[in-house]
């Protein structure tokens, strides 16, 4: 009776504990693994997808959540490397896991299918390593000359500033924003989704907005050539869209033929996309903005 007990003490407490997998999204990082160690028993890919799904929906089934994490081979070889462990053990892995499930990106299993769920993870993926490399940049910028003043905190400052102008000038409904900045070796981009109505504050994604507040502070700590566009949605109106240019602490209206040349140009390849119907492309909002109010002109 009481070995009984224990067993169903045991299943209750399964429960209760939240997991994590890594996952090999890409086949070359899976190639990678199988042909390093003996120990990592798959040898194909897609069988590898179908058996980790099939394992999401048992554990799920069973009353548990786990959390999906990008597993990266070239980081794995450097977190053994770092803590002394052997690469080709279960453990390691498993120890690199849990460290992912901490300080790594990771996306909540919730019935969705990995064809859903992978794009998810790597975009959580290159959203947080986006934070973290403007994060290194804005702290790498130092200290004003003249008045000792911490550049890159007053230009997060800034940043935070414009931005809840922008939210409060453009009004109810969905807003969609992008900034970007030419950093070398190439553009950071950061993303924000925003919705509301009259009668609330607007919803953000708080990881969402310090990544985009981060890199909106580095084009404005660093004097970098960069700009801000967004799209508003309300219901039974014409979407409209509208943008901005970074001129150094300041945002710069662009002109409604800006904002079209910008939208209906393809950022990689500088071909032309053509304009979307139902689409307004505008000068922006007034942000009432006299100026720096929390960044000295450094």
């Amino acid at each position: 009776m009481a070995h009984t007990q224990h067993l169903t003490m045991r299943r209750v407490l399964r429960r209760e504990i939240a997991g994590t997998i890594g996952l090999l999204t890409d086949e070359q990082d899976f190639t990678a693994m199988r042909r390093r160690y003996r120990s990592f028993a798959f040898d194909d890919h897609a069988s590898y997808l179908r058996q980790v799904e099939a394992l999401l929906r048992t554990l799920a089934s069973q009353g548990g959540h786990t959390a999906v994490a990008l597993f990266d081979p070239e980081e794995y070889a450097e977190f053994c490397a770092e803590h002394g462990l052997d690469p080709d053990t279960p453990s390691s892995r498993t120890r690199f896991t849990a460290e992912l499930a901490a300080t790594g990106a990771t996306v909540p299993y919730d019935g969705q299918t990995l064809d859903a769920l992978v794009p998810r993870l790597i975009d959580e993926a290159v959203r947080r390593a986006t934070w973290e490399y403007a994060t290194t940049l804005l702290s790498r910028v130092g200290t004003c000359a003249s008045c000792g003043e911490d550049i890159g905190r007053a230009a997060f400052l800034r940043a935070s500033d414009l931005l809840v102008r922008i939210l409060e000038a453009s009004g109810p409904g969905e807003r969609h924003l992008v900034c970007s900045v030419s950093t070398e070796p190439e553009t950071l981009m950061a993303v924000l989704r925003a919705d509301d109505d009259r009668h609330e504050t607007p919803r953000l994604d708080e990881a969402e907005a310090l990544e985009f507040t981060t890199v909106l502070a580095l084009g404005i700590a660093t004097r970098t050539a960069g700009g801000l566009v967004m799209r508003t949605s309300t219901p039974r109106a014409t979407d409209r869209v509208y943008g901005w240019r970074l001129r150094g602490e300041a945002l710069e209206p662009l002109t409604a033929g800006e904002v079209f040349d910008a939208y209906c140009t393809d950022a990689e390849s500088g071909d032309l996309v053509s304009p979307e119907s139902g689409v307004d492309y505008c000068a922006p909002p007034d942000l009432r903005d006299d100026g720096p109010t929390t960044a000295h002109h450094h």
